[in-house]
């Protein structure tokens, strides 16, 4: 029953955040057919990739005919900040089995992360935190592959006037304000946005782990201000 109770708790507080995110998927939906990819590619990139933004930067590349090894390290780089989600949710679940383990890593996107690890710091020594993430990382993943396909399918019959994109980075923000909760976090994530600002046209898209390693020295340096 425990477990039952923290998949469904996953769920229930990841729901939210599907607000922002299905117009997200839209979006790619729309993008990767207007870019040339077909419906089977467009909508299998939504498994294979599973990350909303270097979705969209791949079909912008692709349709431009950038060559394979800028589109790869470009990708890379902007889904390498997934190793931070996983070295800060590493110690809940080192217990777990390598089954597990690749599972919650596949689900592990920033919807799902900024959810479960309020849930994982709160309560540190329940044995079902895994759950949590399942659920989150299902109710995304079930989002995105549905948006994916509505905006395949619909995306040239929406009206011009409707503009999505300005979807993306409130759902960001919707995801980093109800984490604000210290001075070392609100610092972190002022000097990340102002760095991203700064180095935003830096080649490959450096620019995002730069930007997050900034932020995680300028909160790691202010955590004493916190006590």
């Amino acid at each position: 029953m425990e477990k039952l109770k923290m998949f469904k708790q996953g769920i229930l507080e990841e729901l939210p955040l599907q607000l922002g995110v299905f117009p997200f998927g839209i979006v790619y939906g729309v993008m990767a057919i207007e870019g040339g990819l077909n419906f089977l590619q467009s909508f299998l990139l939504s498994s294979i990739i599973f990350g909303g933004a270097s979705q969209i930067v791949f079909i912008q590349l692709i349709s431009s005919f950038t060559p394979a090894g800028i589109i790869i390290s470009s990708v890379g780089a902007i889904n390498s900040r997934h190793f931070l989600y996983g070295m800060s949710i590493m110690p809940y679940l080192r217990e777990l089995s390598l089954t597990w383990r690749v599972v919650l890593a596949y689900l592990l996107t920033d919807e799902a992360y900024a959810i479960s690890i309020k849930k994982f710091t709160n309560d540190p020594n329940n044995s079902f935190l895994h759950y949590h993430l399942l659920g989150t990382g299902i109710t995304l993943f079930i989002t995105w592959q549905i948006s994916t396909l509505t905006g395949i399918l619909l995306g040239k019959h929406l009206p011009e006037f409707i503009d999505l994109q300005f979807i993306i980075p409130l759902t960001f923000i919707a995801i980093v304000m109800p984490m604000i909760s210290s001075i070392s976090i609100l610092m972190a994530a002022l000097s990340s946005g102002f760095s991203a600002l700064i180095f935003n046209n830096l080649d490959l898209n450096l620019w995002i782990i730069l930007s997050a390693l900034i932020g995680l020295i300028v909160g790691i340096a202010t955590s004493r201000f916190d006590k």
